[in-house]
């Protein structure tokens, strides 16, 4: 699989961001994999453009609430594997993952639960650290080269957001929340792909819609590429897409050597 060229998405509506123009840059990228997160679409929304732009499969976990989460995986092959969700009930019913294995390799696209929106959300949350840490814990037990793409939600150091100070009772920078993508990082010996390969400052992928966050560039680092550290040793070039909005998050892009 290596060369490869991958591209996470928070799309925030895969409706709106096409309206933006997402599916004519994503055609230019030739990229090898997108990941999408928050599709805010079910299958009778989605267009023969949206499930399969040119030269692309697309795989894609459709929450049951309308207009509400999904992700999905554009792969220029087709993969050995597809899974949708990752086998608990509450969180599987929101849309929130796609697995695709190719040989030895699994792209995976994860949109991680906000908490920002209420309490009842933010315990949702928890809930999902809880189940999820030992679903990843059973995935790098198997020796399989794994990405995970997508939206964790989390800004896992200060460097990752502006105003941590203003932020660390707020969901996003919680203590507890970082701590688990430390853990994440230390037990089970995954690697933020996107900060081995850059270490500099003001480097976000989220921007929020209030007061002039994008032109002052008041974000959040909150999409990774996640990674075994066989895959995570091959990355060479990141960028973060900011020349065109097509979202309140930018794409991250991430290409891995032979």
């Amino acid at each position: 699989m290596f060369p490869m060229k991958i591209i996470s998405a928070n799309l925030n509506g895969i409706r709106s961001a096409a309206r933006k123009g997402f599916f004519e840059w994503m055609a230019k990228q030739n990229a090898d994999f997108v990941c999408v997160q928050e599709l805010k679409a079910q299958a009778p929304d989605m267009t023969p453009q949206f499930l399969a732009p040119d030269g692309y499969n697309g795989y894609f976990h459709y929450a049951e609430k309308k207009g509400y989460s999904g992700a999905g995986i554009y792969c220029k092959t087709k993969p050995d594997a597809i899974r949708l969700g990752f086998g608990n009930e509450e969180f599987d019913a929101e849309g929130r993952y796609v697995q695709c294995d190719f040989g030895n390799l699994s792209v995976i696209s994860v949109y991680c639960p906000s908490g920002s929106s209420s309490e009842e959300r933010q315990l949702a949350k928890f809930r999902f650290m809880e189940v999820f840490l030992p679903h990843l814990l059973e995935l790098t037990a198997c020796g399989r080269e794994i990405v995970i793409c997508g939206d964790w939600n989390i800004a896992h150091k200060e460097i990752d957001l502006k105003n941590w100070k203003s932020n660390q009772k707020n969901s996003g920078f919680l203590p507890q929340e970082r701590a688990w993508l430390s853990r994440i990082f230390d037990e089970l010996a995954l690697v933020d792909v996107f900060r081995q390969v850059d270490t500099r400052s003001d480097q976000y992928t989220w921007w929020s819609n209030r007061g002039q966050a994008w032109a002052k560039n008041v974000g959040w680092r909150i999409d990774y590429h996640i990674a075994t550290s066989g895959i995570a040793t091959r990355a060479h070039a990141v960028s973060i897409y900011k020349d065109e909005r097509f979202s309140d998050h930018a794409p991250l892009t991430i290409e891995y050597a032979a």
